[in-house]
């Protein structure tokens, strides 16, 4: 019996070494990105409109999305806040690094190309001024593959909910836990969706072109959310007081022809929300992100026991103490490459360790 049990240890120790050594590998190939280049619509004719935006198609595949003008080395404070994390957090917990590029990077134009730049070189900076235990988390690759296919919304700055689940596969890899395909999920649709680009950008046709907002409901998974609600100072900058914490849903239904759709998961930013379900791998993760990050969580509900979502912008609360209080064992940072580049978004992210 006692030999038997050393067996069985000793097969579980090989399985988690390998687990281990397999996401270490992917994690250093994910340091340099393989070059992108744009053959959905090159040829697609483009309009210059306000706040830096481009609009580019026409009909039902117009899209509008904002211009990227930052230096690779404006990626060097993100990987540095990374780093820093991961050496103050408790020893064990594992930072991953998630920059995701915006849709201007997989759908410019060719007739735009000298109005925007790849962002490209600021994630292989990013990537390259991580330190080894920080884990590389290559979304651009994988967005990349999936071009051809509606990963970002054409009339909102956000990713598509499909996009997003392909983010979160490929950190559930090299995180090595459980994920689940779509098979898993119910379909779930808002058509007429238009979205803040029509706003932003202020070309009508946005408004005559809306898209259906689709979004994916697991099926059969055991959860339950719990939100602190934060009151936001008169600007809507900064959090000022937290509510007790509270039960909710974590989706919430919008009507066709709402333009708030996005909101479908968490109803938006200015929450910290925890998700606690019925894995049972004492796995436990924390995202730290901005509204991009609201669509990953409801992908990961059969891959961890417990997720916590913190917004970059809205968090009350000192992030290693959490850590500690919570036994959480993983730290995401997920950030649109707009907000990941922003140096308020690397100050707030300095605060929470201190505050």
């Amino acid at each position: 019996m006692v030999r038997h049990s050393l067996i069985v240890l000793l097969l579980f120790l090989a399985s988690c070494a390998a687990v281990a050594q397999r996401a270490i590998a992917l994690a250093d190939e994910n340091r340099t990105l393989p070059p992108y280049r744009n053959t959905f619509n090159p040829a697609d004719p483009v309009r210059q409109a306000k706040a830096g935006i481009l609009v580019c198609g026409q009909g039902d595949s117009i899209r509008s999305f904002s211009v990227f003008n930052m230096p690779s080395s404006a990626g060097l404070p993100y990987a540095e806040i990374c780093n820093k994390y991961q050496r103050l957090l408790p020893e064990g917990v594992q930072v991953y690094c998630m920059p995701i590029p915006t849709q201007g990077e997989f759908y410019t134009p060719d007739a735009a190309a000298a109005l925007t730049h790849s962002q490209a070189p600021a994630i292989e900076t990013m990537f390259a001024a991580l330190s080894d235990s920080v884990m590389a988390v290559d979304v651009y690759s994988v967005l990349a593959h999936h071009a051809a296919e509606p990963i970002y919304l054409r009339t909102d700055h956000h990713w598509a909910p499909l996009g997003a689940y392909y983010a979160a596969q490929r950190f559930a890899a090299l995180a090595g836990v459980p994920f689940n395909d779509l098979t898993h999920y119910d379909i779930r649709s808002v058509h007429g969706f238009c979205g803040t680009m029509a706003r932003y950008s202020g070309d009508a046709r946005l408004k005559q072109h809306p898209e259906d907002f689709i979004y994916y409901v697991p099926r059969a998974a055991e959860y339950e959310t719990t939100f602190v609600d934060y009151t936001l100072d008169r600007q809507r900058q900064h959090a000022v007081r937290a509510s007790e914490p509270h039960a909710g849903s974590f989706f919430k239904a919008y009507a066709d022809g709402s333009s708030a759709a996005y909101c479908t998961f968490m109803g938006g930013d200015p929450y910290f929300v925890h998700v606690s379900t019925k894995v049972g791998n004492n796995r436990r993760l924390l995202i730290l992100k901005d509204s991009f990050g609201n669509a990953l969580p409801a992908f990961l509900f059969f891959s961890f026991e417990d997720i916590y979502v913190a917004d970059c912008r809205y968090f009350m609360k000192n992030v290693v103490q959490l850590v500690r209080e919570r036994g959480i064992t993983d730290v995401l940072f997920a950030n649109n490459m707009d907000h990941a580049l922003m140096p308020k978004t690397i100050a707030s992210y300095e605060k929470y360790l201190v505050q």
